[in-house]
């Protein structure tokens, strides 16, 4: 673990970070010493960093830090947490705060071969995610709400939930995005009051766009998924999903999901 460039495990007990969930966040895999789709992520980071006021850490300095952890471990799961660092009491921000970054590195998971070839069995979480327009799509510390909603299941036979927002939308994985496909289109939930707007999901799209493939970014309700040919879920650790068991949606064969799935996992870096 680097934290502000030097190695440790702690950081300030006043950080906003932990405090307030003041901070974002970029989870990415480690291929043979590369951080994969690296600039794809820290332009992202860099737009979470901007919505909510946070100076992000430059490109050469994060990439630098990333190099060493790298270096020590070439297979891996790298999270890079930025927060709005130290501060006193209060909700307000300082008017000129000292960031502070965290690079960390874990092993990479290890997940049964089915859920990648014959699909996976998910939960329909209870819980209903509320509406923030100003933080939809980010990738912020604030993530209580998928914590309770994947704390619902205790069953190794589900290997994610489903999440919806307070109308009854369906919005996303407890860690992952989730599209549908229906008569050779591509759906998926627009996120513009909820949801965390993942590297992978921007993936699929500009696949979409470049196979010409109908890709629609919509409101989506559980009846859509019931009636979708095919539904797969995706992030920049598990890759893609297809999902074969869902409330009453079952799945056998995922012809778009596996393709697409190819190119993710083949794909320009």
């Amino acid at each position: 673990m680097i934290i502000n460039g030097l190695p440790g495990d702690s950081i300030s007990a006043n950080d906003r970070g932990l405090m307030y969930g003041d901070g974002v966040f970029r989870t990415l895999l480690i291929r043979q010493g590369k951080p994969l789709h690296w600039l794809h992520h820290y332009n992202k980071l860099q737009h979470d960093c901007d919505a909510i006021g946070i100076v992000c850490p430059s490109v050469q300095l994060l990439t630098s830090e990333l190099g060493q952890l790298a270096q020590s471990q070439p297979e891996s799961v790298a999270k890079i947490v930025i927060t709005r660092g130290p501060a006193s009491r209060g909700y307000a921000p300082a008017a000129k705060p000292q960031i502070t970054r965290i690079l960390s590195a874990s092993n990479i998971p290890e997940y049964p071969d089915t859920y990648a070839a014959q699909g996976i069995k998910v939960h329909i979480c209870k819980l209903r995610l509320g509406h923030q327009p100003r933080l939809a799509g980010i990738k912020h510390l604030n993530r209580l709400e998928n914590v309770l909603a994947a704390a619902e299941w205790d069953d190794h036979n589900i290997a994610e939930g489903i999440m919806l927002d307070e109308n009854e939308h369906v919005i996303e994985g407890t860690r992952s995005n989730l599209f549908l496909v229906r008569d050779g289109k591509l759906y998926t939930p627009d996120l513009s009051r909820c949801g965390v707007a993942g590297l992978q999901r921007d993936r699929v799209i500009a696949y979409a766009r470049q196979q010409r493939i109908v890709c629609k970014v919509t409101e989506l309700e559980m009846d859509d998924l019931l009636a979708a040919d095919e539904i797969f879920l995706v992030n920049s650790v598990i890759g893609l999903w297809p999902v074969r068991d869902i409330h009453r949606f079952s799945g056998k064969h995922f012809p778009v999901s596996l393709q697409i799935q190819d190119w993710l996992n083949n794909g320009s870096n």
